[in-house]
């Protein structure tokens, strides 16, 4: 396991009893404390923690997933049955108790009957108040505690289990609303002898909760979601601790979120001014208020990595690591709210500030950022920090139009920068602006503390900025004091002794560079790493049937391997039906499902003469040409409201998509249908592209389903595509066992349906590689480029979306690397960029590059832009 740091928490002398011995505190998160094995761990750390002379006490979350379950009881309860929550709630704490060796019913019995108990009462009234919404959400972790400590127990190592209702004691917030005080309650955190004598008389280590606490009256509260970090803190002052140690799934904090930001650095130190301006400004490792009680008490915190605990993660601390101006990170925050004052009374008028901000006092709801004119004021409100539906927006509408024109937007996305004295580095910024060039911008401010700049943009908009801003502010550098590794520099160093799997195409790079010497420029497919991809999906038994969506890739080889897989074809154009047709003449034709969008009567015409499925996605088709339609089975595709992926332009649901009949229209639909004859045997819905979330297909069977009683020859639900895969070989992969129980529980509750599913990326992206040949290099400064063969008219994905392509020199396979480069192609654009700041070695005139993650949308979305030839296709 991984050692203490000597410079944070350094060991004290032998001899100290543990009763006398300084506190640390370590906290831990749903995650981290899921499995035997995580706990076996945890055992670990806190004898080493002991060994160097310090007392623990650990604080942790409830489960993985277990809050989420009963804040989904929570919105159901009254309106439906939701048994089946519960009972998966109690089947993880079972399981895990059976894994660990302990008793379960005898340990959290009593827990369960209070849950169940709880929940009943809610549904006879029908009303979730706060209270009992408190008190049903500190299920999760008192439950859990109370397991951790048995365990502990059973391991030999003596572990007190205490209340933390008796703990933490709330203090009263004069202007919260009843909701705020039970479900974002706030505490004290000064020197407290009372906790101290209470964790003093426990016996050996002390494990208590996070998340919850108790009010003056006795009555459970919780600290809002993430609020374990703010428990550890709270109690870290309290006891006067030696330390926090925050135990996360990341490596510490970074200058960008690393997951969707090539490059992201770890930071190595920040002042706590500096994280509470990160964790306000969106990043996600820290909880904002859990920085407050460090602070005052000068408490250092480490944030650390529960998987990889030999890295070093981040210190916060007094020390900034530098005194010297620069930007150390940018974040954003999302479905912000802004609110827009303007009347020309406001202008010299003393009080009108007071008024306004009277009102949102009134509401209680905190203004997070500010902007001021002689006419207007602009403030937003953070999510995270408010409880925001329609009917606090709407009574806060009507209070401020007393007194001025009030105009809300909600949804809109912080930019945010966060370093040491940012005035002192606006001059030069200049270039990097240039990222909101053609951005709507609702709102800049400049924080008083000279530690933030933020910008806010519209819905869909920030990550793409972030992404050029972090290029251009963050350059790779050589490591210093705050600055430590990229993400993918700390992955694929593998401290922690594990390697990644070789990709096929590094296994196969000979063939490929005998290949490129035919071909300066190919994407190359390895047909075998479809044939597996397919295997996963099709091991899935809730599925009925998968179509392979080919606008991903129409290679006839491609074709050819899923056609023998018996996969169906989802098709968006007659073009695509006539190649199905033409590979396969003899194909049933109900395994072709035709999905037009926007397309002429004639299409539709056309799809209905194959006798393959339809899809409509509008109304107009029905309303304007119902006679084509009588008689017909067709598939209807529904807007679900949302959209999810990996950007604005994959995102195929919503307001701003053109994709899909929104619910609001589902009562015409009906009617239209009706009206021409024809019969809704199957509801669709695709919600975008490059999503990981395993329940994002649940989400959607859950609005389908909630339809498909409308629709009395239904057959059919069709969940749409979008399975997403990594970016980089050590991204988050989609958790094909969860997407698999999700689907069974979706089969349970709808068992008249059959489930489909569309993949198109997932099948094909990863088994496919675009080679390119290098024909020049260039430095400019500290730029220094390398140019290839091809570019965006053969793969537009980086200039379209900002996707990254991770980037190997194959004729230097193996050779460290030596330099930081941008990857261009020939084209007569400065976005032809195949990638930016890629670590690799020295290149040279006919090296051969592989640029991976290139099956799909490559040369389906090729060009011959600048009367350039696009790479050929090839199949292995």
């Amino acid at each position: 396991m991984t050692t203490l740091d000597a410079d944070t928490f350094p060991s004290l002398p032998s001899g100290t009893p543990l009763h006398d011995a300084p506190w640390i505190v370590l906290k831990f998160g749903g995650t981290s404390v899921a499995s035997a094995r995580n706990w076996a761990g945890i055992h670990e750390l806190l004898v080493e923690r002991i060994a160097a002379g310090y007392r623990p006490i650990v604080v942790h979350s409830a489960l993985a997933g277990v809050s989420n379950r009963i804040q989904d009881a929570l919105a159901r309860v009254g309106r439906e049955d939701v048994d089946e929550q519960l009972s998966a709630i109690e089947a993880a704490h079972l399981e895990l108790a059976r894994e660990m060796g302990v008793d379960g019913p005898a340990l959290i019995g009593g827990y369960l009957a209070e849950l169940a108990q709880l929940f009943a009462g809610m549904r006879l009234t029908g009303e979730v108040t706060p209270r009992l919404h408190a008190r049903a959400m500190a299920m999760g972790e008192l439950m859990s505690t109370t397991l951790g400590a048995a365990w502990l127990c059973s391991r030999g190592l003596e572990t007190t289990w205490l209340d933390a209702r008796r703990l933490l004691r709330a203090v009263e917030q004069p202007h919260a609303t009843l909701r705020a005080r039970f479900i974002n309650a706030r505490c004290a955190f000064d020197v407290d002898p009372a906790v101290q004598q209470a964790c003093r008389e426990a016996r050996g280590v002390v494990l208590t909760q996070g998340f919850i606490a108790g009010n003056e009256a006795g009555e459970t509260v919780i600290l809002g979601r993430g609020g374990s970090d703010i428990s550890g803190a709270y109690l870290a002052a309290k006891l006067a601790a030696a330390g926090l140690e925050i135990w996360t799934d990341v490596p510490g904090m970074f200058s960008a979120n690393p997951r969707t930001v090539h490059g992201a650095r770890l930071l190595r130190v920040l002042s706590y001014a500096e994280a509470q301006e990160i964790a306000s400004m969106g990043g996600s490792v820290l909880h904002p208020r859990c920085l407050a009680p460090l602070r005052r008490h000068a408490i250092p915190l480490r944030v650390k990595d529960t998987t990889r605990p030999r890295l070093p993660g981040t210190l916060v601390s007094r020390d900034p690591g530098s005194s010297t101006p620069q930007v150390k990170a940018i974040s954003s925050r999302v479905r912000v709210t802004l609110v827009s004052m303007e009347t020309l009374g406001m202008w010299q008028e003393a009080g009108f500030l007071a008024s306004a901000f009277g009102c949102f006092s009134e509401l209680g709801l905190s203004i997070d950022l500010v902007s001021t004119s002689e006419s207007n004021v602009t403030v937003t409100l953070d999510p995270g920090a408010n409880a925001l539906d329609a009917g606090v927006l709407a009574a806060l509408r009507a209070s401020l139009e007393k007194l001025c024109r009030v105009k809300i937007i909600e949804n809109v996305e912080v930019v945010s920068l966060v370093g040491q004295k940012i005035r002192s580095v606006l001059h030069k910024l200049g270039s990097a602006f240039e990222a909101f060039q053609e951005l709507r911008i609702h709102l800049v401010s400049q924080a008083a503390s000279d530690l933030n700049l933020s910008i806010v943009v519209e819905e869909g908009q920030s990550r793409r900025v972030i992404q050029t801003l972090h290029e251009l502010l963050v350059p790779p550098t050589r490591e210093d004091a705050v600055f430590g590794p990229t993400w993918q520099e700390l992955r694929e160093g593998r401290t922690d002794g594990e390697a990644l799997p070789e990709p096929w195409w590094a296994r196969r790079r000979r063939e490929l560079i005998a290949l490129a010497e035919e071909h300066a420029s190919a994407y190359v497919y390895d047909l075998q790493t479809v044939r597996e991809a397919i295997a996963r999906l099709q091991a899935m038994p809730a599925l009925g049937r998968l179509l392979f969506a080919m606008k991903a890739n129409s290679n006839p080889r491609v074709l050819q391997v899923v056609h023998e897989a018996g996969l169906g074809f989802e098709c968006v154009s007659p073009g695509e039906i006539r190649r199905v047709l033409e590979l396969f003449p003899g194909i049933d034709r109900r395994r072709i499902l035709f999905t037009p969008n926007f397309a002429p009567r004639a299409e539709y015409a056309f799809g209905l003469e194959q006798g393959v499925w339809l899809t409509l996605d509008n109304i107009f088709p029905l309303r304007e040409w119902a006679g084509m339609f009588a008689g017909r089975e067709i598939f209807l595709r529904i807007d679900t409201g949302e959209g999810h992926g990996h950007h604005e332009h994959v995102r195929t649901a919503g307001l701003h998509s053109k994709f899909g009949i929104p619910l609001f229209e589902l009562a015409e639909a009906r009617e239209l249908i009706e009206r021409a004859g024809a019969r809704v045997v199957g509801l669709h819905a695709h919600t975008g592209s490059g999503i990981l979330s395993p329940d994002n297909w649940q989400q959607v069977a859950r609005i389908l389903g909630a339809a498909a009683s409308d629709f009395p020859h239904l057959r059919f639900l069709d969940l749409g595509g979008g399975l997403g895969v990594p970016e980089r070989r050590d991204g988050r992969r989609l958790d094909l066992a969860a997407l698999g129980a999700s689907l069974q529980e979706v089969r349970k509750a709808w068992p008249a349906y059959e489930l489909w599913l569309e993949p198109g990326r997932y099948l094909i992206a990863e088994a496919g590689v675009l080679l390119t040949t290098v024909t020049q290099t260039k430095g400019k400064g500290d730029m220094h480029y390398v140019g290839v063969s091809t570019g965006m008219n053969s793969l537009i994905r980086p200039a379209l979306y900002g996707a990254y392509h991770e980037i190997a020199n194959l004729s230097r396979w193996g050779e460290p690397p030596a330099e930081t480069v941008d990857v261009v192609g020939p084209n007569c654009e400065t976005g032809d960029r195949l990638g930016a700041d890629r670590l690799l070695p020295p290149c040279r005139e006919g090296d051969v590059l592989a640029i991976a993650n290139a099956g799909a949308y490559g040369y389906v979305m090729s060009s011959r832009y600048n009367l350039r030839e696009p790479a050929v296709e090839l199949a292995l």
